[in-house]
């Protein structure tokens, strides 16, 4: 299944939305995308598992890129 991580850059600021990031993440679940991203990104605020109909809208934005970890 594939996941869609929104998180800060920064660990140590506050959490504003305009400043959110995402990537997307292949998993079996959102403990195993905890695990992948451990120590990577250390301001997660939420992981989204996206259906087919929400994946397949997301591969058309161009934000779009498959994180291999």
């Amino acid at each position: 299944m594939v996941f869609k991580v929104f998180y800060q850059k920064m660990p140590d600021e506050i959490p504003v939305r305009e400043r959110t990031e995402t990537l997307y993440v292949d998993a079996e679940s959102e403990s195993e995308v905890r695990h992948k991203l451990a120590g990577k990104y250390t301001n997660i605020e939420y992981i989204q598992g996206l259906d087919e109909a929400h994946l397949a809208y997301e591969k058309k934005s161009d934000h779009f890129k498959l994180e291999n970890l």
